[in-house]
């Protein structure tokens, strides 16, 4: 079953909020099938700890003016800015340092999953990201 509209509605709102705030490499995967206790995940990355903060507050603010007064049932992260988790229930989303981004390569857990579009017009596609990673990885072998 795939992924609510009210989920994929809101995950682009989201994704929306952290384009203006100049995040990159923002991806969205429907992971019903894997994960029965959510239907989306998004993740975006920012270049430092400051930005990571300003784009989880900004993604935080649209949902709440935008999409029903949403508010995340728990938030993770603030404290360092590092990698900040804001769950929602029906969807979850990764604001992440780049270097927390590289290591953690959270796009290899989705890879599988279908990628959802977020409208952005710019953004580079979750099987786009997902192929570069693997010629890339493939090249350092």
């Amino acid at each position: 079953m795939p992924a609510l509209q009210d989920s994929i509605d809101a995950v682009r709102i989201a994704a929306a909020a952290a384009d203006r705030m100049k995040a990159t490499d923002i991806v969205a995967f429907d992971v019903t099938e894997p994960l029965a206790i959510t239907d989306a995940m998004l993740i975006a990355t920012a270049s430092n700890e400051r930005q990571v903060l300003a784009v989880a507050e900004e993604i935080e603010k649209d949902l709440y003016l935008k999409a029903g007064k949403r508010q995340p049932r728990s938030r993770e992260g603030l404290t360092e800015g590092q990698w900040v988790l804001l769950d929602y229930g029906d969807f979850v989303i990764h604001v992440m340092h780049q270097e927390s981004r590289d290591y953690y390569r959270l796009e290899r857990l989705w890879k599988d999953c279908p990628s959802i579009d977020l409208q952005l017009g710019h953004a580079e596609t979750a099987q786009d990201q997902a192929d570069s990673e693997d010629s890339a990885q493939n090249a350092e072998v």
